[in-house]
């Protein structure tokens, strides 16, 4: 664990302290669009902060390679250098659209490819667990379209989700810690190497959005654009394709005894394959929506419009502040709450926790809606939305003086009326002043 921190520390550090200057690099070389109609914010931000958030990425994995209990990841596994050369292409292709907008097929095909190249190298998924059966294995076309899938899904869901300041960061963080303790727990509960490089990502990925977020929070200073998105999209679902591809469900031994038990037992290796799709969630609910509210009008999945979720919730009366931070709330209720579930399965307190801060989450959604009003006797401590109004006295009707009729000077005739200013001597004066001259 205090190796899996200190790759944690290194890669937020190198990130926070690259963004400055990238900053400064993207204002240079005019990677600051034009303020669009689907934008919130309302001055150029710069984009390009993927930069700094891929070079923290190589920060992590350099440091990792040195770390003697690390070491092994990259002895044992391709999977590294796998992430690193998809990752790299990603980037690229992320860059060149922060610059000159590219076109949307063109990025989805930089997304197919590069989940091309990871599988080729290796991170790819073999097999599928099913209870009651044990481990299906995947032909190699099979495991290759399910791998590209899940990439192209969670590049997309997170890339969606990136219209707020500090919201695609923060939720792929709380993405990576609950993913971390899952693949942490397979690991070191289990004893089996090859959840080491999931565990290794997710914690590199954790300290990519926590260096980030500082430079991104409201009002962000600069925007991680699709370089940034992209990338920690695919960081994200390399993630749930190693511990689910390399990780052999047998080594577990869960699928021993009654069909009944070996269903339930065999939940902590159906995880990798759900909790990628729980902790980002509200992404994939957004995009899901999105393209099917775009077809429906007619339109490109790809075209961008003003009817994400979090659009939704600036309309509802929500702060852009509090928009973020609601949408962290579901993140992390999702997230964890399947990683709990997971480990205490037959706990009933968990699901009743789930439902009880599921019931708060929605009242927070909907506090604009009510708009309560503290009493008189708190109205001195609480902000000053939740105050009662008070009325406002009308002003005294004043005396009404009587009109003055003003006199009207008669104006010459043949004079124009906007050189009507009196007599007009000055000007002949003024004539012979210059004859004399």
């Amino acid at each position: 664990m205090r190796d899996y921190l200190l790759t944690l520390c290194v890669t937020a550090a190198v990130t926070y302290l690259l963004t400055g200057p990238v900053r400064k690099f993207a204002i240079a070389t005019g990677a600051m669009p034009e303020i669009r109609a689907r934008d919130v914010h309302r001055e150029p931000t710069p984009r390009l902060g993927g930069i700094a958030m891929f070079f923290g990425l190589c920060a992590g994995l350099l440091v990792a390679d040195h770390l003697q209990n690390l070491n092994s990841v990259f002895e044992l596994s391709n999977e590294p250098r796998a992430l690193l050369s998809g990752a790299a292409l990603i980037w690229l292709i992320g860059v060149l659209d922060d610059k000159f907008e590219l076109d949307a097929l063109i990025k989805l095909g930089a997304q197919m490819i590069s989940a091309g190249v990871m599988v080729m190298q290796g991170l790819t998924i073999l097999w599928l667990p099913i209870p009651g059966v044990g481990t299906v294995a995947l032909t190699q076309w099979q495991g290759t379209l399910l791998t590209v899938a899940l990439v192209v899904l969670t590049i997309n869901a997170v890339n969606f989700v990136d219209g707020l300041d500090g919201l695609a960061a923060g939720m792929v963080c709380i993405a990576a810690a609950a993913f971390f303790l899952y693949a942490y727990r397979i690991w070191f509960g289990y004893t089996i190497e090859a959840a080491a490089p999931a565990t290794l990502f997710a914690a590199i990925l954790m300290g990519m959005c926590l260096g980030f977020l500082p430079h991104n929070m409201h009002p962000a200073r600069i925007f991680m654009g699709d370089s940034g998105s992209m990338l920690i999209g695919l960081i994200l679902a390399a993630s749930a394709i190693s511990i689910t591809g390399q990780v052999d469900p047998d080594a577990l031994k869960i699928f021993e005894g009654s069909t009944k038990a070996a269903t339930h037992a065999a939940l902590p290796v159906f995880i990798p394959l759900v909790l990628p799709l729980t902790v980002i969630a509200i992404p994939m609910a957004d995009l899901v929506l999105a393209i099917v509210r775009r077809t429906w009008k007619g339109q490109s999945p790809f075209a961008a419009d003003r009817g994400h979720l979090h659009h939704r919730l600036l309309e509802i009366g929500h702060s852009h502040s509090r928009a973020v931070l609601i949408m962290y709330f579901w993140s992390a209720l999702i997230a964890f709450g399947t990683l709990a579930y997971s480990v205490h399965s037959t706990s009933m307190w968990i699901v009743l926790a789930v439902v009880f801060l599921s019931a708060v989450g929605l009242v927070l959604l909907l506090l604009p809606r009510f708009t309560p009003r503290a009493p008189r006797w708190a109205e001195a401590v609480v902000p000053p939305r939740y105050r009662r109004r008070r009325p406002v006295p009308e002003p005294e009707p004043a005396l009404e003086e009587p009109a003055v009729e003003e006199e009207r000077v008669p104006v010459p005739a043949g004079v124009n009326g906007a050189t009507a200013i009196g007599h007009r001597s000055r000007f002949s004066d003024r004539s012979k002043a210059g004859a004399r001259g």
